[in-house]
């Protein structure tokens, strides 16, 4: 079987997180398009057991902030029923997303079809099992979180939340202002628990953070025709993404990756040691087995 070398599978990585689309990856590279789709499940599941083992154990009373970014597989929900052979999974997508604003690094995420309360609950349950001390978590105005923070630990987490009310100008507006953002009319801050610096609750980041999504997967990129068709490589480029910019992405900022910043590791990784973790994570081919005997009259 052909195989593509570790600079070319790490070239096609990089153009993947970069906000290139699978065909538009096939023809700078020159690779079929079931090659890239077999290299992002590759990648992605690499990529999980990577974070799964690696951002753990983080220390110091971190200032996290969730938020949820929305996108859709094949259809979006309200296109699906009419939508010609839509898969079971069709539909809107919810990405949640918790990042240290210190470090900038993505502690925890997670891709959900509903955006309600039990992927809140596995949400906050991922994040609270990654952290060693009490977070300060600020979310937006969604009430699904306080119901996660009480089915998971009661009382013991602060959890500053800041809710936002927009007045959005319907679709009678000229076409070069159809797509702006909505006017933020009030913001307003409310302490849900403990006793947090209400001066430092805010969503600011994460929010930033759903742009760099959108920048770095072409899945995310609004009014194209380069959304996922199907759920399961969505989420292997999930993995993908969030594993290259915790530990090979240079923050503008902080001038070292975000896993460089929180303590998780001292060296700047590339897309080529991605490639070394998918092919730590695949087992060795099987060896042929004897050939038969020719039968004897």
């Amino acid at each position: 079987m052909n195989k593509l070398s570790t600079e070319k599978r790490a070239l096609v990585l990089s153009m993947l997180v970069e906000g290139n689309s699978m065909r538009s990856v096939t023809r700078m590279a020159g690779v079929s398009i079931n090659t890239v789709a077999k290299l992002v499940s590759d990648a992605g599941a690499a990529s999980a057991k990577y974070h799964d083992e690696h951002v753990r154990g983080i220390a110091g009373h971190r200032r996290i902030e969730c938020d949820e970014i929305w996108g859709f597989v094949y259809a979006k929900a309200r296109n699906v029923r009419r939508a010609k052979a839509a898969p079971r999974d069709a539909g809107d997508s919810w990405t949640w997303t918790a990042i240290d604003a210190e470090s900038k690094l993505i502690v925890s995420y997670l891709m959900s079809s509903e955006r309600d309360g039990q992927a809140a609950i596995e949400f906050m349950d991922d994040l609270r099992s990654r952290l060693e001390d009490r977070p300060k978590v600020s979310t937006d105005g969604l009430s699904a979180y306080v119901g996660a923070w009480k089915a998971h630990s009661g009382a013991t987490w602060t959890s500053p939340r800041s809710s936002r009310n927009t007045a959005r100008v319907g679709d009678d507006r000229d076409p070069e202002t159809r797509y702006s953002p909505a006017v933020c009319t009030s913001i307003e801050k409310r302490r849900v628990e403990g006793n947090p610096d209400m001066t430092k609750a805010n969503t600011s980041y994460v929010e930033r953070h759903n742009l760099t999504m959108r920048m770095g997967m072409r899945r995310f990129t609004r009014l194209t025709n380069g959304f996922s068709k199907r759920a399961e490589k969505l989420v292997a480029m999930l993995h993908l993404y969030f594993v290259h910019y915790n530990f090979c992405r240079i923050h503008k900022t902080l001038r070292v990756t975000p896993a460089m910043e929180a303590g998780l590791t001292d060296t700047l990784h590339d897309c080529e040691w991605i490639v070394g973790l998918i092919d730590a994570d695949t087992p060795p081919p099987a060896k042929p087995g004897p050939k038969p005997k020719p039968k004897s009259n």
